[in-house]
C-alpha cells in the first residue's frame, strides 16, 4: 500500500493544510519542503494536534476568543479521547480523526503516543503546577515531545536512537514556546516555566503577568532557553538519519523555532510588547541554512551526547 494519503484523503488534506497556514506559519513554511506524500501525512498529523488543543482550550486555531461550549474542559477531554480511540480503531468518522488514524496506522505508529499526547492536555485540564525544570520537561513531552516522536514515524524514522532526538527536538520547541508566550499564558492563569526559578526572582505565580516584573520574568524567559539549547543540539543527530528533503523540513523547522528563542533573549523585557515571530525573509534564510544542513548531514562529525538530558521514564 502507498504511503501517499493524496488518493483517498484528498479534502481530508486540504482542509489540514489550511488549519496549519493559520494556526502554524512557522510549521507550514517547513512543510512545505517535505515530498508530497510525507507532507499530506504530516499535516494530517498536524491538523489532530491543533484540533486537540483547541477543543481542550475552548479555541479556534489557538488564537480566537473562546468558543461557547456545554462541555467543561474535563469533559472535552473525554470526547477528544473517545474520539482517538476510535481513530485508532479505525471506526471514526469524523475528518480530522479519521485523517489521524490513518496517519497512525499507515506508519505503524503506536498508539500509546496519541494517548500521551491527550494525557499533556490532561495537565492543562487538571491545572498541573510545575515546581522543576523536569516537571515542565515532562508537560514539554506531552504536548510536543511526542509529537517528535509521531512525526519521525511519519519520516521513517525507527531507530531508538533518532527517535530519542526527535523526541529532543519536541522537547525544544516546547520550551521555546513557554519562554515566547510566558506572559500571555499567565495572564489565562498558566504557568509552565519552573515555579522555583520565580521563587529564586521573587516573582508569585500569579503575578508573572505584572508589567513590574518583566525584567525578573525575561530572566526566567532567558534561562528556559538556554535550557532549550542542549535540545536543540541534540536533535541534529536524529535529522542526519532523515531523508532529505525531510531533513532538509526539519532543519528550517530547528533553525526557524530556536531564532525565535534568541530573540526573546534579545528583546529582554520588551519581548512581550509584541508577539515575537520571524519574517518571511528570515523564513528564506533558514529555508537556505536547512538546505545546507541536509546536504552535508551524511559528513562525519561529533555527535552530541544526550548525557543529563531529560528521557521519558
Amino acid at each position: 500500500m502507498t504511503a501517499s494519503a493524496l488518493p483517498h484523503d484528498r479534502a481530508r488534506v486540504a482542509a489540514a493544510t489550511a488549519t496549519i497556514r493559520q494556526g502554524s506559519k512557522s510549521f507550514a513554511a517547513a512543510a512545505r519542503l517535505f515530498d508530497p506524500a510525507m507532507r499530506a501525512d504530516a499535516v494530517l498529523l498536524y491538523a489532530w494536534c491543533r484540533h486537540c488543543d483547541d477543543v481542550v482550550d475552548g479555541q479556534d486555531l489557538g488564537f480566537a476568543a473562546a468558543v461557547a461550549s456545554r462541555l467543561a474542559p474535563d469533559e472535552r477531554l473525554a470526547a477528544l479521547r473517545r474520539e482517538t480511540e476510535a481513530a485508532l480503531a479505525g471506526t471514526a468518522t469524523d475528518p480530522v480523526f479519521a485523517g489521524v488514524g490513518a496517519v497512525m496506522r499507515r506508519h505503524a505508529i503506536p498508539a500509546r503516543y496519541a494517548l500521551d499526547h491527550l494525557d499533556g492536555f490532561a495537565m492543562d485540564v487538571a491545572g498541573q503546577r510545575y515546581r522543576t525544570l523536569d516537571d515542565t520537561l515532562a508537560y514539554c513531552y506531552g504536548v510536543a515531545g511526542v509529537v517528535g516522536l509521531m512525526m519521525a514515524h511519519v519520516m521513517g524514522a525507527r531507530q531508538p536512537s533518532v527517535l530519542r532526538r526527535a523526541c529532543d527536538l519536541g522537547l525544544a520547541f516546547q520550551l521555546t514556546n513557554i519562554a515566547r508566550d510566558i506572559v500571555e499564558d499567565a495572564e489565562n492563569g498558566r504557568v509552565y516555566c519552573p515555579e522555583s526559578w520565580l521563587d529564586q526572582e521573587g516573582v508569585a505565580r500569579d503575578e508573572v503577568a505584572q508589567p513590574a516584573h518583566r525584567a525578573a520574568v525575561a530572566r526566567v524567559a532567558a534561562r528556559l532557553v538556554a535550557a532549550a539549547e542542549p535540545y536543540y543540539a541534540s536533535a541534529t543527530v536524529g535529522i542526519r538519519a532523515l531523508p532529505f528533503r525531510a531533513a532538509w523540513a526539519i532543519a528550517t523547522a530547528h533553525g526557524v523555532y530556536r531564532a525565535i528563542g534568541t530573540e526573546v533573549v534579545r528583546r529582554g523585557p520588551q519581548a512581550w510588547d509584541r508577539r515575537v515571530s520571524t519574517s518571511t525573509a528570515a523564513k528564506l534564510g533558514h529555508v537556505a541554512v536547512g538546505a545546507f544542513s541536509a546536504a552535508v548531514r551524511t559528513m562525519p562529525r561529533e555527535e552530541p551526547a544526550r548525557a543529563g538530558l531529560w528521557t521519558v521514564p
